[in-house]
């Protein structure tokens, strides 16, 4: 804008030198070149009001315009000036700023990232601390859990569900975060072609109830020489598999036994969902109240199931330290000196505990809380970030 007004400046100053109006009168051209009206030529002031003519000499009208001009011109020339120094000092700044600041990846600015998600579900926090730690940017909707108006639109009624520049759907925590961190990774392979990898197989359970699953959802389809980029050790590609596949089928099974373990654990842990999610008043207040009752009980017969110890803390402690005794003590993360998908898996099923009395516990009676503010650090700090340029 300031440089815009200074050419309007100048413009006007070289119209006013160059104006035949300020030739002797009875040239019969009255500012033609501004098509100005020719009352123009009029004093405004003196007491004379509108249409009185100037009493001044024409030398002195003529001296006057001339100096009314100049001063155009040297107030446009100064701002040009001012403009330009201006310009120059920001390109410095922005090329400074840019030397010193890392590189955006092209994932974050070529996807547009929206995940419909529950705030405390422990597979929509997987997935937030992915694209946390890998700095891809996301719009997240949060959904109500009991009408699930955010996602009608979708057959697949369970969250996460991330959508991909408004028409590609990914569903599955898993399926999502190993589709992402192949197309990060790999050269040259659209999101669509990879999605298809991992293709949607529909069976019963046990309780004759039809569960979709999906092949190959821990797997990363890369080419033979960025499978060794990301796994440089031998045998480091199977173990983030199985600790992926034993953080979906062992340790969030251990959650709801813990936070619904008495009744006073199922009302402080219902408070915070409700206060985290998307509730109207009335659905709040009974998901508090009638949602603890329900999910106390539902925790017994989970314990019952999946054969846990009548204290399921002990099966939570002795769940988190095998995995920190799996990392060892020369490694910061399983992934080494950065953390891989089997580090964010398991911090992202953790932390739904936090500011909940098992949470406290944990940190308390296990060895996990050196390596849980390691993955606090690198997911805050988006650590991942240079590993996300294509």
């Amino acid at each position: 804008m300031a440089a815009s007004c200074a050419r309007s400046l100048t413009k006007v100053g070289w119209t006013i030198l160059e104006s035949s109006a300020l030739r002797r009168p009875g040239t019969g051209v009255f500012f033609s070149a501004c098509r100005m009206p020719r009352r123009s030529y009029y004093y405004y002031g003196g007491g004379g009001g509108t249409g009185a003519r100037s009493g001044l000499p024409w030398s002195l009208r003529a001296g006057g315009s001339r100096a009314l001009g100049c001063a155009f011109l040297l107030g446009g020339g100064v701002g040009i000036y001012h403009t330009v120094k201006l310009y120059w000092a920001q390109q410095r700044q922005l090329a400074q700023e840019q030397a010193q600041a890392p590189s955006t990846p092209s994932t974050s600015a070529s996807l547009s990232l929206t995940l419909y998600q529950y705030q405390t579900c422990p597979f929509c926090s997987k997935v937030r601390a992915f694209l946390d730690y890998h700095g891809l940017a996301y719009r997240v909707v949060e959904v109500n859990p009991v009408m699930r108006r955010e996602i009608k639109w979708s057959v697949y009624r369970k969250v996460p569900i991330l959508m991909v520049d408004e028409h590609l759907q990914l569903n599955d925590s898993s399926v999502i975060i190993s589709s992402l961190k192949t197309y990060v990774v790999s050269k040259g392979s659209s999101l669509s072609d990879i999605l298809r990898c991992y293709p949607e197989m529909k069976s019963v359970n046990d309780s004759g109830k039809e569960v979709t699953e999906y092949n190959n959802k821990y797997w990363l389809m890369l080419s033979q020489d960025e499978t060794a980029a990301v796994y440089p050790d031998k045998g480091s590609q199977k173990e983030e598999m199985k600790w992926r596949q034993w953080a979906d089928d062992w340790l969030v099974h251990l959650i709801s036994p813990n936070v619904y373990r008495s009744t006073g654990e199922a009302l402080a842990s219902f408070d915070y969902i409700v206060r985290e999610g998307k509730f109207g008043t009335l659905e709040g207040w009974f998901a508090k109240y009638v949602g603890a009752a329900a999910m106390f009980v539902i925790a017994k017969r989970l314990k019952s199931r999946h054969n846990l110890q009548d204290d399921v803390r002990q099966d939570l402690y002795k769940a988190v330290n095998n995995w920190v005794a799996a990392i060892g003590k020369k490694r910061k993360f399983m992934g080494g000196e950065q953390p891989n998908l089997a580090d964010l898996a398991v911090f992202g099923v953790l932390r739904v505990m936090e500011g909940l009395q098992a949470f406290d516990d944990m940190m308390a009676n296990t060895k996990v809380k050196p390596w849980y503010r390691r993955m606090e650090s690198a997911t805050r700090n988006h650590d991942g970030l240079s590993q996300s340029s294509r």
